[in-house]
């Protein structure tokens, strides 16, 4: 790791898309970072996206970017299956890796991953921005604080309808895409940190003719008949709500949940929401935490830690293998 790093995190952007587009944004309102260079396979793209974002310097190649000595922390925002490769050529050049999510595309790609962080003594982090949301971590203290009692069931959605384009990112299969992988994780990720690892999963899905998943409806399984109602799809909108039901009332995570919203909880008859007033995307909680992490020369999250990426993946896994055709 870098010694005395510099006040001013200056990071890099791998991956022009629609998420690194709403990454830039966040990243210009918070203090002391700034963003020095971006890539992208192809040049006119990388200059139009630097223009835009005051960029210092457009690469036409991820290796050049990796390799800038300036850079301090790159994020990563290519498909699902390129986090892998694009994140160990920026740990290996020293570089610390903020990756989208899902963080790769299976268990051993994460273990790998996490290996060459330590190899390399680096801060490699999965973006999962929900987790770094202020009405996300407030759900998450009530949960811890018992208030409402134990957690007798989640309910958890996320659905739209995106173009039926068959080679985007979203829909092809090779590239990761399918429900369940790009926003099926916002729903297992909601059981996961509010209900822990299942005992059982149960899972079934609907496919697009290329492979690829359209949707996924998942119950996991815990003791005392404790049970989380899950599901993603391409083939409709939904509310995108979280509602965990306790003994002694219940909280609503309003639509759309693992983004910037209200939550509103009810108990004894009585109903409050509470608001937070949110003047950013939500990318800047993750990003302020990750430029904390770097200056404090910290190599992993005390919130997304390796294990909870490494028991989001599983869970992935496992529902997939629930889902497998064959």
């Amino acid at each position: 790791m870098k010694q005395n790093l510099p006040k001013t995190i200056k990071w890099g952007i791998i991956g022009l898309g629609k998420i690194a587009d709403k990454f830039a944004k966040d990243l210009s309102t918070v203090s002391n970072a700034t963003l020095y260079g971006v890539a992208s396979r192809n040049q006119l793209k990388a200059d139009v996206f630097a223009k835009k974002f005051g960029a210092n310097i457009a690469f036409d190649s991820y290796e050049s970017l990796a390799k800038n000595p300036n850079i301090d922390a790159i994020y990563i925002a290519t498909p699902h299956s390129f986090h892998k490769e694009h994140s160990i050529l920026c740990l290996e050049n020293k570089k610390a890796v903020l990756c989208e999510k899902p963080l790769a595309m299976n268990l051993q790609e994460v273990e790998d991953m996490i290996n060459v962080a330590k190899k390399n003594n680096v801060l490699l982090m999965e973006a999962l921005w929900t987790y770094f949301l202020p009405h996300y971590q407030h759900v998450l203290k009530i949960i811890e604080e018992n208030s409402f009692g134990k957690i007798q069931k989640l309910e958890a959605d996320f659905g739209f309808k995106p173009k039926m384009d068959m080679s985007s990112r979203l829909l092809k299969k090779s590239l990761g895409g399918g429900s369940l992988l790009d926003i099926g994780i916002y729903p297992i990720f909601a059981a996961l940190t509010s209900l822990g690892i299942p005992n059982t999963i149960n899972a079934t899905a609907t496919f697009f003719d290329n492979g690829a998943d359209s949707s996924v409806d998942m119950t996991f399984n815990y003791d005392d008949d404790i049970k989380a109602h899950l599901k993603s799809t391409f083939l409709e909108e939904t509310k995108t709500e979280a509602i965990f039901s306790f003994d002694k009332g219940t909280i609503k995570i309003n639509s759309r949940f693992h983004e910037p919203t209200s939550v509103t909880t009810s108990q004894e008859g009585q109903e409050e929401t509470k608001h937070f007033n949110y003047k950013t995307i939500g990318y800047s909680f993750e990003i302020e935490h990750f430029n904390n992490l770097l200056r404090e020369e910290k190599t992993e999250s005390d919130i997304m830690t390796f294990e909870i990426s490494r028991k989001l993946m599983k869970l992935l896994d496992a529902v997939r293998h629930e889902i497998s055709p064959t």
